[in-house]
């Protein structure tokens, strides 16, 4: 490794403090982090020749060109990037018009299977498994043991997954 790496590699390490205000002034508190890191990959590429007189400054130079070279390629990112129109043929997240009748027919069809269950199971299952209540809440809300409340969800699961495989009714 180079003298002037070696010596600029100390100072960095004595002066790092101060060097991360100085590029957390330019840039913001995350990034200067970056932009400190930056500085130490540099560091470690400068050569010998020509020698530097004044490593103190050397460094702090290049911690500050650094950091503003990381600032105009942020805003340039920021503004190439804000300013673009959305593509219009880009895919939406929205389902399609087909899928939103399939799932409202599936939906339709897991209703009227819950209407054929029991109405105690069907209470704990709406309890547990759609409005998303603990175990111990959906039995002490129904005056039943936690021990019920998983048999009547599990008879509910099964007798949905059941009913929901066969043929749909024509």
């Amino acid at each position: 490794m180079p003298t002037n790496a070696i010596a600029l590699t100390r100072l960095l390490l004595t002066e790092r403090p101060s060097l991360l205000r100085l590029a957390q002034r330019i840039v913001g508190l995350p990034a200067a982090e970056d932009v400190t890191q930056s500085l130490w990959l540099r560091v470690q590429r400068v050569e010998d020749d020509p020698p530097i007189l004044n490593k103190r400054a050397y460094l702090y130079r290049l911690a500050g060109n650094l950091a503003t070279d990381y600032a105009r390629g942020t805003r340039r990112h920021d503004q190439l990037f804000e300013a673009a129109d959305p593509p219009t043929d880009a895919p939406s997240n929205e389902p399609s018009a087909e899928s939103r009748v399939i799932d409202r027919e599936r939906l339709a069809r897991l209703e009227a299977v819950l209407e054929e269950l029991p109405l105690r199971c069907r209470q704990v299952f709406v309890l547990r498994r759609i409005d998303g209540l603990p175990a111990h809440e959906v039995a002490a809300r129904l005056g039943i043991t936690v021990n019920a409340v998983a048999k009547h969800v599990r008879i509910a699961v099964r007798h949905c997954h059941a009913r929901m495989t066969d043929e749909p009714d024509a």
